[in-house]
């Protein structure tokens, strides 16, 4: 348990369509946009948490329908580059619903949300329930995937991390449909989450790689 983690009651969102992260994860954001460049000027003054969550089709094109589920990330690298951007890393840390979107006067989003549903990201009990065996099928045909689709993933490196570390790259990492990811991402158990990341990848297979979405 991350026993240092204040869970705040709001949070700024950045809506990022086909991405996703889980906790623990890490990943590296190149931020340019005005709106997400305040979001991080405010985010470094205080808890550094931005939620990072996928925009629905719906909505309108400057301020689409969002997922209820995203995944809140903790700022812990952050360089200034010489045209103004920040590049920033992020480390997943615990998903979040949101309860309601809130007003504000800031160029970027900001919502109300609740971690109840995901406590138990903060910890990594049920990783025991997957071996790495179970990952066979998973790993043989996404590497045909990720060659077809021209994708290049250092697979030794992956297969070194844990378990539930190497499902969720996996599940972020793979060219699947903005709702296949957002279906891994609310799969709650790390063991449902490989069924249904089987089950993509076997739809995948059978449709000679050119389904992009879940059936």
């Amino acid at each position: 348990m991350k026993k240092d983690f204040k869970f705040p009651d709001k949070i700024p969102v950045f809506p990022l369509s086909n991405f996703i992260i889980f906790p623990n994860t890490s990943v590296p954001l190149n931020i340019f946009e005005p709106r997400y460049l305040e979001m991080v000027d405010d985010s470094m003054k205080g808890n550094k948490l931005i939620g990072i969550v996928q925009p629905k089709k719906t909505g309108d094109l400057k301020k689409p329908n969002l997922y209820e589920v995203g995944c809140v990330g903790k700022i812990t690298n952050f360089d200034k580059t010489k045209d103004g951007r920040y590049l920033i890393i992020l480390n997943g840390i615990c998903r979040y619903k949101i309860v309601d979107e809130l007003k504000n006067d800031k160029l970027y989003r900001e919502c109300k949300i609740s971690f109840d549903n995901y406590l138990n990201d903060l910890n990594n009990q049920d990783s025991e329930k997957v071996k790495f065996s179970d990952l066979k099928f998973i790993f043989n045909n996404l590497k045909i995937l990720f060659r077809k689709q021209g994708y290049l993933i250092n697979w030794k490196d992956l297969e070194k991390q844990s378990i539930d570390l190497t499902i969720n790259t996996l599940s972020m990492a793979s060219p699947f449909s903005l709702e296949e990811k957002q279906v891994l991402l609310e799969t709650n158990t790390l063991a449902d989450r490989n069924k249904i990341l089987e089950e993509i990848v076997k739809t995948y297979t059978i449709d000679n790689f050119e389904n992009t979405t879940l059936q």
